[in-house]
This record gives structure tokens, sequence and C-alpha cells, in this order.
């Protein structure tokens, strides 16, 4: 059955009700609520009976939601050892010692975020336990934290072949590339051809920089800035505890915690994951392939779990016998930390619940319907990364955008007759609108892990970003215009950096002024 306009009314009210009442859970469930009442055929008690079913759907996923929760709740107990041990208040003295300004606190964070490549969930959440002691430290609210996360982490992941993103995007790729016959071209070739043409990638990760470094803010990010650089204040506590901020407590006497019980269990877990998505990808078979074929094959969600679960028996073989902890404490304080990361779980789940309901309504689909074919071809690329960029913030996916209009603006590009290159622009265009529109969207389950990672009410992180990543995005529908009508990927991409620059002069009027070094006391660090 087709469903039309109807398909985009769950994702419409459970976005606009998450931004209007700023509770997220409640505008979840309204969502899933009516988009079971619609495809129930409007029948009242069976859509009860409907909403629960596909609750309990989006749970029952053995290779990839069920891992997925068991890793953001292992990574919550694992951060609590961390806390609980020292070791982050002792990371946090060590980084105050040596970065100086909240500029270098933030580049640290967005250092973290570009290194840390492997995975986008990876990422949101490793690159938040290791940058937050640092943020706290110099005033950094955890809006603008969840912010550089949320920028470097997806947007990174997508120009790096070496990645769960690469490989997956590349094999997408092929396949597009044989459908309209283009056999010149590799597609490891293609993808690293099109890093330069993904403009919202690229521009999100500079204007991380360039806000940083710049020390201006604007829209709703600028008060929670000012509030955390005069008061200190880093998230809205009248909006109750964030998900992943612990409140352990530390005995100063007992905790001897030093730099390395922070740093080594988070090495250990980085390079666990890494081991073990080489593993599940069949690189150490006796018949393995390359590490990209590695990468190409692997098991991501469990690969992070097997890296979470070695990474705690490490940090239990390291703290145990040094007495940083009891026997007896070190599985309370575990679970506790687990216990943080409920409430993450749950808007995940309801994330994933809508997303079920989007599926079956076919919203993608509809929207991608909706692209006219009779458009002047050097509008296309711009038009399909507008596209990709409503449906994805509408249905909280990227890679199923991918899957959806990759299909539809590559014989599109192709038809034009204008050659590879063209056809590589609106390929790379699509990549780029997903990520764009995955970057701004509440039901996505990206931007739900970097406010868990940032430990940042999820409705702020989303209300703070918008205004940033959108920007981008109109300059990102300049520059491919530009880049199609010249035929020029470097004078794009060149011009869209210039209106970027020219943007962020236009409000240098709006640079909040904070004396640098005022930093927080180190007991009221937070955890």
């Amino acid at each position: 059955m087709e469903y039309g306009w109807l398909s985009i009314v769950p994702p419409i009210i459970a976005i606009g009700v998450a931004l209007v009442t700023k509770e997220v859970l409640i505008a979840l469930f309204l969502g899933v609520l009516v988009g079971s009442f619609i495809l129930t055929d409007y029948n009242v008690f069976n859509t009860f009976e409907k909403t629960f079913a596909i609750g309990f759907k989006s749970m029952s996923d053995p290779e990839w939601n069920i891992p997925i929760l068991a890793f953001l709740l292992l990574l919550g107990g694992l951060t609590a050892l961390l806390s609980a041990s020292g070791g982050s208040r002792a990371f946090g003295e060590w980084a105050l010692s040596r970065v100086k300004s909240r500029v270098g606190a933030q580049l640290v964070a967005m250092l973290l975020g570009i290194i840390i490549f492997i995975d986008d969930y990876f990422n949101s959440l490793a690159v938040g336990q290791v940058a937050r002691p640092i943020t706290d430290r110099h005033r950094v609210s955890r809006s603008k934290l969840a912010y550089i996360i949320d920028s470097t982490a997806a947007p990174v992941c997508i120009i790096a072949p070496i990645s769960s993103w690469g490989a997956y995007v590349i094999t997408v790729i092929a396949d597009q590339l044989k459908a309209v016959q283009i056999t010149g071209v590799e597609p490891l070739t293609a993808f690293i051809r099109m890093i330069p043409m993904n403009l919202y990638a690229l521009l999100a990760i500079l204007m991380v920089l360039v806000i940083a470094v710049s020390n201006i803010e604007f829209g709703p990010m600028a008060k929670e800035e000012e509030r955390a650089m005069k008061t200190g204040v880093l998230f809205d506590s009248a909006k109750g505890t964030p998900p992943g901020n612990l409140e352990i407590d530390i005995n100063k006497d007992a905790a001897k915690g030093k730099v390395v019980d922070l740093v080594l269990p988070v090495v250990a877990l980085i390079a666990f994951t890494t081991l073990s998505m080489l593993y599940t990808g069949g690189y150490f078979a006796k018949d393995g392939g390359s590490i990209m074929d590695a990468f190409l094959n692997t098991a991501v969600s469990m690969s992070l779990v097997y890296g979470a679960v070695l990474s705690i028996t490490f940090t239990a073989l390291l703290y145990l016998p040094r007495k940083l902890m009891k026997p007896s404490e070190f599985v309370p304080t575990l679970l506790k930390g687990m216990q943080a990361m409920v409430t993450a779980v749950i808007i995940l789940i309801m994330a994933w619940a809508i997303g079920g309901v989007i599926s079956e309504l076919e919203t993608g689909k509809f929207l991608a319907s909706q692209l006219d074919g009779k458009v002047p071809y050097y509008l296309l690329p711009g038009i399909v990364f507008a596209l990709s960029g409503v449906m994805a913030f509408a249905t909280g996916t990227s890679w199923g955008t991918f899957g959806i209009m990759l299909p539809i603006a590559t014989p599109m590009a192709a038809a034009t007759g204008t050659g590879t290159e063209f056809v590589l622009m609106a390929m790379a265009a699509v990549l780029s609108g997903a990520v764009y529109g995955d970057h701004i969207s509440p039901i996505s389950d990206t931007t739900i892990l970097s406010s868990t990672g940032a430990s940042c009410h999820h409705i702020d992180h989303v209300n703070t970003q918008l205004p940033y990543a959108t920007l981008v995005a109109v300059i990102c529908i300049v520059g491919y215009t530009i880049m199609a009508l010249t035929n020029s990927v470097l004078f794009g991409l060149g011009i869209s950096v210039m209106i970027l620059l020219a943007a962020f002069y236009i409000f240098t009027k709006r640079e909040l002024v904070v004396d640098q070094s005022i930093t927080l006391d180190k007991d009221q660090i937070t955890a």
C-alpha cells in the first residue's frame, strides 16, 4: 500500500513535538503511535498492539540492535570504573596543566574525533569519555562538546576509506558504477576521488575548527556557552541529569588513580575494538583477505561488544592487583555505570522503533519519488543533496538514505552525458546530504550517542547544533551548483570554504568574551 504524504506525518510529529516540548521520549512515542495508527488503517485497538509490536521488534535484532545496546551499557560501566579509580580525575588535572585554554580544550576534542575514525558509534562514545574532563575544566558547555563530537564522527567516517562507513559506501558505489556501465574507475579510486566532493563532511569539520579558534557562537549555542563561561554550569540542571553523567562517589584518599589509569583502558578499548573488527571481518582466517576486505565484511556491532568486554577485563587486571579498587567494589561500580546509560538506551530503542514505522510506511521511497528528473544538469547535485538531507532528517538514517538515493541520483547524472566526474559529483552530493540530515535529526542514533558521549541533554544538543549544521548545508548547495557549472571540484570546494569564512567574518560581532584563565576548580570536575 502506498501512503503518500501520510508517510511523512509520524517523523514530522516526532521531530516537531521534541523541538517544542523538549521531551524526546514522549515525542518519539507519539511518532510511533501515529505511525501505527496509519499502518493499521486507523483501527484504535490494533494500533495499541502494533505500537508495542514495533517497539519490541526494534530490540530483537541479534546482529545489530542488541549488540549496540550491550556496547552502550558496557561503555557506561567502563566509564564508571575510570571515574571511581580516580583515573578520570587524574587525567583532568594533568590536562589542566597542559591545555591552557578553552580553545585548546575544544581542539583536543576535535583531534580525538578525527583520530578515532573507525566507526561513528565508537567515536561518539569514546571521544566523550576522554575529552569531557578537559572541556569541563575549561567551562566548555556539554552542548558544545556534543556538537564537536557529532561533527567529527560521521563527517570523518564518510571520508575515511578504512572505516565501517567507508567499507559500506565503497560496496554501494561499486554497484552503482556497474549499473551505469562506468568501468574506467575502480570503486576505491572513485571513493577517494569523491573525498573533495563531499562538501558537507569537509565544511563541517572546518567549521568546528573555526568556531573553536574564533570563539564565535550564535543561536542557542551562544546561550549555552555564555552560561558555562560565566557560571560554570555546563548543562541545564532544570532538565535533570543528562544520560552518561555519572555521579560516582570517589574517596579522595583511596582513589589513587593516575593518568595511565584512564589512558590505558581507553587505548585498550580502541585496540581491542579494531582487532575485533579485523577478526569478525575474517582478516585472521586462513584465507583472509586484505585489511580493506576485513572492514568490508566486519560485524561492527559485535566487534564493539568484544572490544568493550576485553577492555573491561584489561581494566580489572590493571586496577585490582594495584588495589585501586576492591574486588567487592568492581562489579557494583560497573553496574552503576550501566544504570547511567538507561535513559540513552530507551531513547535509542524508541528511535529504532520510529525507524521501523517509517520503513513500513516507505517514507524514504516517497520522498525520493518527488525528485523531478527534468531539471537542469547543473542543479542536480544541489537538489539531490537537499533531498538526501530531508530524507535522512525524517528517517534518522544516513545509510538507509544512501541505499535509496544513490540508485536514483547515479543514473540521472549518467543520463546527462557530462562524464564520470559529474556522476561522482552527484553521488558525493547524496553522501554529503545524507550525513547532514542524519547530523541534525533528533531520531538519529548517531545524534543520540553523541549527546550521550558528551553527557548532554539530547534535545539541547539537537537545538544548538541545528543552526551550525544548516549554515554549512546552505553553503554546500551553493558549492555544488558552482562545482557543476564550472566542472571544477577544487573551484567549487574553494568557493564554499570562502563563503564559510565570510559568514564567520559577519558573525564577528557575536564573539563571546571570556577570561581564558578561568577554569572549574578541580573539585567541580564531573565524571
